[in-house]
Formats: structure tokens, C-alpha cells, sequence
């Protein structure tokens, strides 16, 4: 007596029907994407969603998309113009004159 369930011939030239869950079928990670607060950056990182939709291969074009996005709102902040830095002037050394001071000391007896 055989208790294995009885097999079905598929028919040739059709394939067979697919399960229900198909464990290699993409399926979101649940990585929570926390907003920042700068609209450039929580734009890229809600960009990071669409690997929930994708075959692991199709994740890098992904990331790569990520990435340079970020490293262009980097690079956008570096180039913002602001206030200007301060400049210093060269002026007179308010040490100068003191005594042990090495501008004080005759040419070559420095050590």
C-alpha cells in the first residue's frame, strides 16, 4: 500500500502550476526608513523601498540611485553659499619684543 499522494501527469509542453508562496519571489525586508527632516534625504531614503518590489539582482541599480543622490545633497551643501568665512591679516606678532622670543635672537643661533 502506497500513501504518497497520487501523481498528477502534466500534460506535455505546459508547466506546472506555481505554489501559492513562492519563497524566491521578492518580498519586503521591513527595514523602517526614518525621516530625517531634510526632504532631500528622506526623498532617497523612501527610494530604498523599491527594492521591496525587485528580484535581488535589480538591488544594486537601486542603491547605486541611492547613493549618488546622497553624495550629490552632500555635495550640494558643501556649495551653498553662506555668511563668509573670517579672513585673517597678517599684523604685527604681539610677541615680538619679548625677551626669549626666537625672532628676537640674533640669525643662525637658533636651535
Amino acid at each position: 500500500m502506497n500513501d504518497s499522494a497520487p501523481q498528477t501527469e502534466i500534460p506535455e509542453g505546459e508547466a506546472p502550476a506555481r505554489p501559492e508562496h513562492d519563497p524566491a519571489a521578492p518580498a519586503p525586508l521591513g527595514v523602517p526608513r526614518t525621516p530625517t527632516g531634510n526632504a532631500e534625504v528622506d526623498a532617497q531614503l523612501e527610494r530604498l523601498a523599491d527594492t521591496d518590489h525587485l528580484a535581488t539582482d535589480g538591488h544594486m541599480e537601486v542603491y547605486e540611485d541611492v547613493h549618488r543622490g546622497l553624495r550629490d545633497t552632500l555635495t550640494a551643501l558643501d556649495a551653498r553659499t553662506g555668511p563668509p568665512a573670517p579672513v585673517r591679516h597678517p599684523g604685527p606678532d604681539p610677541h615680538r619684543g619679548r625677551p626669549g622670543h626666537p625672532s628676537d635672537a640674533p640669525y643662525g643661533s637658533r636651535s
